[in-house]
């Protein structure tokens, strides 16, 4: 083994020389989906992921202490982790801590699985509410590339939900168990809409998928390979059909010509040893958070305020997705953490109605309930469980019995929210980590407190005997968009309607962070579809690409 991943370390070395046609930079949810895209082109394509394959075996749901371990080596955070592949983040000036993970799969690795599409007026905000600014493409532009997303993920839901366009269903929703159809019991009480979720989890067998076995801890890697991570779903058709995938290579900086157009890569082996990869096309693929961090680490020459930054925005306008967390305590037992952590979801309260005291709106993802040790951490934090005496007496009456909700708020994009360049703290290859400068909206705060308000009246509904909050979720930053904007005005944005970018005509950018609004969803679905429309675009136009 050692002697194999020397030979590649020198085989790197030695290509190094040659240009590649394209370079992707980022192996997650759209590296993925772009780089299969692309293969058919038979162009040398060449991609570059800074963390490594994660082998099944090693995910914490293969062993008993998986709840110490999801707060450690497989914790969301990476300054938690800490890992040689990771990057520290300064999250010093922000109430939402950074959630990411780098690794082949990037962030699919340890998402739940849930799996929503944007709604039609998410790309229309600015002429329906007034707010932020409208996308330069629609629902109907993307909706060919969520299908397609959608068989090559494997989703599993139900058609016909009111909330949105018919879309097809790929495979049968996953069961609601105990939780789902008591926390639906509740919504029926109040006359308010739940559909069971589109979830990125196999129902059944699928394209040489098994199936879910509800082991329960879908956001630290599936051992059974039934939540459609990349690394299990595009990566292996991406590589069949000529992709080259090299892992622990940190890229510190793009390249660029007088021209100011790309010409590839400065990067660093897991050696620490640099190395340069020149590319005619570069793809960048590397969150909200990390794509504005190499951004501005490129600057020079014909970009001296940071790669792709004449607009000025590169790092601005930052949205998180603020987290509300609704759940009850119950009287009967439910399914505890056992099944996937999402059952249905709720989007009464997604459309603007000003009367609510604040503008666009939210979705309610359903959840199971919590682990044993996570109930027992949560009663003792609570004054629910209480040392010595009657110990154990109130954690049986906890264990099980929870189950709620998190209301996924809309966050507007607001410029003074912003990824820069930290000036002390770097990586371990010395390139500068990133900082992060976010205020919580006070439209979101009110938006929350709605949330917390109906959602509270939901489980009441539903029979819960107590109601624990917290608003917003302080280690929710799971959806960094907004960074690097989509538009036709070069002035007001980065990226233009089909990915590239305003000051480089041969850079792409196709993850997160070129969203102009958040949505009141997990962004995950519409980031590989947007992938898959850019690629399209690319190819459409190989004739004249840079034109």
């Amino acid at each position: 083994m050692l002697a194999s991943r020397q030979a590649c370390r020198e085989g790197v070395q030695r290509m190094a020389e040659e240009p590649v046609d394209v370079l992707i930079v980022g192996a997650g949810a759209s590296g993925g989906a772009i780089a299969w895209s692309l293969a058919e082109t038979r162009m040398r394509i060449v991609c570059m992921e800074q963390g490594d394959w994660v082998n099944p075996s090693d995910y914490p749901s293969n062993s008993r202490d998986w709840e110490s371990r999801a707060m450690g080596e497989f914790s969301i955070s990476p300054n938690r982790r800490a890992k040689v592949t990771d990057y520290p983040i300064n999250e010093k000036n922000s109430p939402i801590a950074v959630a990411n993970f780098n690794g082949v799969g990037g962030g699919t690795i340890l998402y739940a699985g849930h799996f929503p599409r944007f709604h039609p007026s998410d790309f229309a905000v600015k002429s329906l509410d007034g707010v932020a600014d409208d996308w330069p493409i629609d629902y109907e532009t993307l909706s060919p590339f969520y299908d397609e997303n959608d068989r090559m993920m494997g989703v599993s839901g139900l058609a016909g939900d009111p909330a949105y366009p018919d879309k097809p269903q790929v495979m049968p929703p996953l069961p609601l168990g105990k939780s789902g159809a008591k926390l639906a019991e509740g919504f029926n009480a109040q006359g308010w809409h739940w559909w069971p979720s589109d979830s990125a989890i196999a129902s059944e067998p699928y394209e040489g998928r098994d199936q879910c076995i509800n082991l329960g801890a879908c956001t630290m890697g599936c051992a059974q390979g039934a939540k459609a991570s990349t690394d299990v779903t595009y990566w292996p058709a991406a590589i069949r059909a000529g992709v080259e995938l090299r892992t622990r290579c940190r890229v510190a900086e793009i390249t660029t010509g007088d021209d100011g157009m790309a010409t590839g890569v400065r990067y660093y082996d897991a050696d620490g040893t640099e190395h340069w990869q020149g590319a005619h096309i570069v793809i960048v693929a590397c969150n909200g958070v990390g794509t504005p961090r190499l951004l501005l680490n490129s600057a020079g020459g014909a970009h001296p305020d940071g790669l792709a930054n004449s607009s000025g925005l590169v790092g601005k306008n930052l949205m998180f997705h603020p987290y509300a967390s609704i759940q009850g305590i119950f009287p009967e037992a439910l399914d505890g953490y056992r099944g996937p952590g999402n059952c249905i979801w709720s989007q009464e309260f997604y459309e603007t109605d000003r009367d609510r005291g604040y503008v666009r709106g939210f979705t309610y993802e359903c959840t199971r309930g919590r682990a044993p040790v996570a109930t027992a951490l949560t009663g003792l934090f609570s004054g629910r469980i209480p040392f010595g005496a009657g110990h154990h007496a109130a954690y049986r009456e906890l264990v099980n019995r929870i189950s709620g909700m998190v209301a996924i708020c809309e966050d507007l994009p607001e410029e003074h929210n912003t990824v820069t360049l930290d000036p002390q703290l770097k990586d371990p290859d010395g390139i500068p980590a990133p900082k992060i400068d976010y205020t919580l909206s006070e439209n979101s705060r009110r938006m929350l407190d709605f949330a917390v308000e109906r959602g509270t009246e939901v489980l009441k509904a539903a029979g819960a005997t107590d109601v624990m909050t917290e608003s917003p979720i302080g280690v929710g930053g799971w959806h960094l968009m907004g960074t690097t904007r989509m538009g036709t005005d070069p002035s007001r944005s980065v990226v233009n309607e089909w990915g590239r970018a305003h000051d480089a005509r041969n850079l792409f950018i196709v993850d997160g962070s070129i969203f102009v609004t958040s949505a009141g969803v997990n962004p995950t679905r519409t980031i590989q579809a947007l992938a898959l429309y850019v690629a399209d675009q690319m190819k459409s136009r190989l004739a004249n690409l840079f034109d």
